[in-house]
């Protein structure tokens, strides 16, 4: 299978997707620590699904969500659960919204990008974050390929090296405040969290 394959594996998954996602809140150690108290943040969720639960629970923590997915039936979920926050129907990849946000999220998202569109994500990741932003992001342990499912649709993984992306981090002025790989409190999933440099452009 192909990278390009993902957005249309999940929109044909996308009702199975919102009928079986766990909605346990495993990761709400991770998000607690990345809104870190702040009061009315601007979230922006990248490959947001059906907004259940990780949007979900940004917005009863009294936070402005954005939600972007490639998935249109997805998209559609996301609206239905959470008709407050905005949501965009676009492709991560050169994502230009044209504004800046407390806390960016991409769980679970990221990681179905080639490695040379996870590379090109780190401009994207700066160009939306406000002075001080909260990075959260999934991606594999180490340098590797994976093949997931989605329901009945195989999904490719792929990630870098752990060195690799500490020195993305670094370089579009992102501080790594965390690495935990394959952590159990969080089902398993290798997550970082990285704050951007305050005051930069």
């Amino acid at each position: 299978m192909d990278y390009d394959d993902i957005l249309p594996a999940y929109d044909r998954a996308a009702d199975h997707w919102a009928a079986t996602r766990n909605r346990a809140l495993f990761e709400v150690g991770a998000l607690t620590v990345a809104l870190a108290g702040q009061i009315g943040a601007q979230v922006l969720d990248l490959g947001c699904g059906t907004g259940v639960p990780i949007a979900q629970w940004f917005m009863q923590q009294g936070c402005a969500v954005t939600g972007v997915d490639g998935a249109e039936a997805m998209l559609r979920h996301f609206r239905g659960n959470l008709p407050q926050a905005k949501a965009v129907l676009a492709d991560m990849r050169g994502l230009a919204l044209g504004g800046r946000f407390d806390v960016i999220v991409a769980w679970d998202s990221f990681f179905h990008l080639s490695r040379d569109d996870q590379r090109a994500m780190f401009p994207v990741f700066a160009a939306h974050a406000a002075p001080d932003a909260r990075l959260l992001l999934t991606t594999g342990p180490a340098d590797s390929d994976a093949i997931g499912r989605v329901g009945d649709e195989p999904v490719i993984h792929a990630s870098l090296s752990p060195d690799a992306y500490r020195a993305l981090f670094a370089a579009h002025g992102f501080r790594v405040l965390w690495f935990r790989a394959q952590d159990p409190e969080f089902h398993g999933h290798s997550v970082w969290l990285a704050q951007r440099s305050g005051g930069m452009a």
